[in-house]
């Protein structure tokens, strides 16, 4: 039996989901706004609403959640693959909102156009585009 067939899962949530501590939770949260277009679904703060205690994100198709560090959960850092249609655009918008080049976007042999980001977080993004429609 598949443990993962006939569960329940919010619209946009699959299997498996990013949920990330960060410490400046709402200038990341403008940061993926305002570079990866990311639309906002919910949010729930605390009692003296200053705090983020969950912020619910849509990337393209993916869902995601970001809520400030706490005692029990520490900040951290990741690393994302994210697929979009131009790397060369999307590359350019998160240089202009504060992200630092890891690599500028090139032809991949592996058969992706592809560059790299680091965000102000500490989070590593490989923004990159199928060039042919096959699997890896």
């Amino acid at each position: 039996m598949n443990p993962y067939n006939n569960t329940f899962k919010p619209e946009g949530f699959s299997s498996m989901n990013t949920y990330l501590f960060i410490q400046e939770a709402e200038k990341y949260i403008s940061f993926l706004k305002e570079t990866f277009l990311a639309k906002e679904i919910s949010r729930t703060m605390d009692d003296t609403n200053t705090i983020v205690r969950n912020c619910i994100l849509k990337i393209g198709d993916t869902s995601f959640m970001i809520a400030q560090p706490s005692s029990d959960f520490g900040a951290m850092s990741t690393c994302f693959y994210l697929y979009v249609n131009d790397v060369d655009e999307m590359y350019q918008r998160a240089l202009k909102n504060g992200a630092n080049s890891v690599f500028e976007p090139a032809d991949m042999d592996y058969g992706d156009r592809q560059g790299g980001i680091v965000d102000f977080c500490g989070n590593y993004w490989w923004i990159s585009k199928r060039l042919d429609e096959t699997s890896y």
